[in-house]
């Protein structure tokens, strides 16, 4: 972003944060003097109906003024830090001073090629003492031959890159120990440039040979080949270029200062392949924590590191022990840095390397998170996989803002960790002969921010670097999106609590209001948002609270939200539709999510931990999900009419903007044909589950699935796919005769 264009994007923020406060201040004055009038008058309904709309109407604009304050903190943090607008410099680290630093890519029955994508990306890194393991939390002992076969391919991973790695390692290694060999007399100031552009070209070939032979099938997979190998190939022939062409620069030998550059040149190149694979799988361990979440299996394998430790078979079934004999054990290796990285998740070349050296500056000592929020992968191919993904860039720039304000949260899709912050806030519990080491918080399935919470409350900081070094995957499917979504939705009410009490106690300061406001929003908007919206959808206020200030106060906020789809690279009018809808699509989902956290704070006990899926193939949405999109639709048709009949046209507008976007979300981003097949197989399969095997429950079951045929059948013609077949009329007789079966 140009300067000049910073300051439009910070005035026209400003601007948008002056109005949106004039508009709140109207919308109280004008609901505080129906509340006054309705007291006076002693007309108790009317007064409640003015709090109810005050709260409803204030959380949401609660809501727009944290997204301006956010926009306003991203815009003003160059000016104010001047922080890592360049790359460290080339000497920032050499093998000897650079920190040891471990990624940790926790994989639960992954795809392969998103495994090995990730590894690849985690061992390119542009950094020259890293250790990559995958914690494999597949089960140790599939029962069904493909479990088997997926679990040995993804052990073989990294070992396979470790021997693919080894080859370019080498030569460029032996490069080096052959400059370091030879004395300054014999060193030729051109030959060694040219040796140097040599090990260059070798690393360039190594790259450019890895992305012709890697498929391409996706959108992910055309930015895994540009920027983790086709890039940094690009990279190395410059590099080999430059260094051939400074052959004729002098003649004679190399002088000393000059051969230190060489060395240093030599270093951080062999720095780029020099990595060592490792695979641990907690679940091999009775006495290692088998809880079915990342936060675990990560807990499990830092638990471990710096410990020498040998496997010990006992009558309940193998131990991991600490132990002190070398026989038969190993060391895992301890490092002051550590990366977590979901297995769909990638890095640019440079992540480790920028963020390990702001952590390491000085006045960052108590820098406990570095990280940058992950980006979507652009070009995706499903509109609704590009909508999600320019919600998760929005996200992006949301983050970005909370770092001005000292607001900043750990998202664990990937970040840089100070391993001594995680010692601090670890939690060691005993369960018999089991020792659980809990250094990220598995309370809730959102570990990542209630560690965020403990960190604070020990005084450690947490940071947003301003750059996209980090992308990863979004749902492409609707079944798919709605299982992540309801995982986020889960557990923010859980953790509010502490984070108050934390607000409560730290030193109040002007710049605590800022940062209170973001943070209890962060936690809070994914349940009451949606509950919000639903109120307001189905509550008939009257005329004279629903004023002109109400959309006044919105306006702002979707005004700037089209200007930083446009700033993303996304189309501000169309895709600003496009993410209201699917907003609307998940009001559910987030509410069930957050129904789930209540339920979980009165039981005490905790939520299963669903995983995204990632298949290859569309993921089903439930009929409940399909039926709660449904009565969305229904409720937003019937108070338009009944809004509509009474007046109220601020209202009917509202519920009719609603109905028309929940209508297009529908057809866009689930499918009419996929809602028809989904709705009839959970019926087919509710109805299995109720009804007893037999003759009549076999008539009752058969003809659902010709229904299921009619449904598609008479979906194609309005997607202009199909024509109306003879299937259809088949289908239709069949449906025919399943009612007359149950009447019958």
């Amino acid at each position: 972003m140009s300067p000049n264009q910073q300051a439009f994007e910070l005035r026209l923020t400003q601007v948008s944060l002056t109005v949106t406060v004039v508009a709140a201040a109207m919308l109280a004055w004008s609901v505080g003097t129906v509340t006054w009038t309705a007291i006076e008058q002693r007309q108790l309904g009317r007064a409640i109906e003015a709090v109810i709309f005050a709260a409803i109407a204030g959380y949401l604009v609660y809501g727009n003024l944290c997204y301006e304050l956010a926009r306003l903190g991203r815009l003003t943090r160059g000016c104010r830090d001047g922080e890592a607008s360049a790359d460290p410099p080339p000497d920032a680290f050499s093998e000897n001073i650079a920190p040891a630093l471990t990624i940790l890519v926790p994989s639960y029955k992954e795809e392969i090629p998103v495994v090995r994508q990730t590894l690849l990306s985690a061992a390119l890194q542009d950094y020259p003492n890293k250790r990559v393991v995958l914690l494999l939390d597949d089960p140790p002992s599939p029962k069904t031959h493909s479990d088997r076969t997926a679990l040995w391919s993804a052990r073989s991973v990294p070992f396979d890159l470790q021997t693919s790695m080894a080859r370019p390692a080498e030569c460029i290694a032996r490069a080096r120990r052959e400059f370091r060999n030879r004395s300054s007399s014999e060193s030729c100031w051109g030959t060694e440039c040219v040796r140097l552009s040599d090990a260059f070209l070798h690393a360039a070939e190594w790259f450019e040979d890895q992305a012709k032979q890697y498929p391409i099938q996706s959108h992910t997979d055309v930015w895994f080949v540009r920027e983790v190998l086709t890039v940094p190939g690009e990279e190395m022939r410059r590099s080999a270029g430059q260094w051939f062409g400074r052959r004729r620069d002098r003649s004679g030998v190399v002088p000393e200062e000059i051969a230190a550059e060489m060395d240093a040149v030599y270093e951080r190149l062999s720095g780029r392949f020099l990595v060592e694979f490792d695979v641990f799988e907690r679940k091999q361990y009775c006495n290692l924590s088998h809880e079915p979440n990342k936060a675990m299996n990560l807990n499990s394998y830092l638990g471990v590191m710096g410990k020498r430790v040998k496997p010990v078979l006992r009558a309940d079934g193998v131990l991991l022990d600490e132990t002190r004999t070398t026989i038969g054990s190993r060391v895992i290796p301890d490092s002051p840095y550590v990366i977590t990285l979901d297995a769909d998740s990638l890095l640019k070349p440079n992540y480790a390397r920028t963020l390990v050296s702001i952590m390491e500056q000085p006045d960052q000592a108590r820098m406990a998170v570095a990280q940058t929020p992950y980006s979507a992968f652009p070009n995706a191919p499903g509109a609704l996989e590009r909508t999600a993904g320019a919600t998760t860039d929005i996200q992006y720039f949301v983050h970005q803002g909370f770092t001005r304000f000292a607001a900043t949260f750990w998202v664990g899709a990937n970040a840089l960790l100070r391993k001594s912050a995680l010692e601090d806030i670890c939690q060691i519990e005993q369960t018999g002969r089991i020792t659980v080491r809990r250094y990220i918080q598995d309370r809730t399935v959102i570990e990542d921010t209630e560690s965020t919470v403990d960190l604070m409350a020990k005084g450690w900081t947490l940071y947003n670097y301003p750059d996209r070094l980090a992308y990863s995957a979004t749902p492409p499917d609707f079944g798919s999106l709605v299982i992540q979504r309801a995982r986020w939705a889960n557990g923010g009410l859980i953790i509010l609590p502490k984070l108050l009490e934390f607000l409560w106690r730290t030193r109040k300061r002007p710049a605590t209001v800022p940062q209170a406001l973001l943070q209890v929003h962060y936690l809070t908007s994914l349940a009451l948002t949606p509950l919000s919206v639903v109120l307001l959808l189905s509550i008939p206020f009257s005329s004279d609270l629903m004023t002109p200030a109400m959309p006044l106060a919105s306006l702002p906020y979707f005004i700037l939200y089209a200007r930083d789809l446009a700033l993303a690279g996304y189309r501000p009018i169309r895709d600003l539709g496009r993410a209201y809808a699917l907003n609307l699509l998940l009001i559910p989902v987030h509410l069930a999510g957050a129904v789930t956290s209540l339920r979980q704070m009165a039981a005490g006990t905790k939520i299963p931990f669903r995983r995204t899926p990632k298949v290859s193939g569309r993921t089903r949405t439930s009929g409940l999900d399909l039926g709660l999109q449904l009565s969305m639709i229904l409720l937003s048709a019937g108070l338009a009419l009944y809004h509509g009949s009474e007046g109220r046209w601020i209202s009917a507008s509202f519920a009719l903007a609603n109905l028309a976007l929940l209508c297009y979300g529908v057809g866009q981003f689930i499918g009419l044909t996929e809602a028809c097949q989904d709705l009839a197989l959970s019926a087919r399969e509710t109805l299995a589950r109720y009804v007893k095997p037999g003759r009549f429950s076999d008539r009752l079951l058969a003809p659902l699935s010709s229904s299921t045929a009619l449904c598609v059948a008479l979906v194609q013609p309005m997607r202009r796919t199909r024509p109306f077949s003879r299937q259809a009329l088949w289908s239709l007789t069949a449906f025919f005769d399943m009612i007359v079966t149950i009447v019958g």
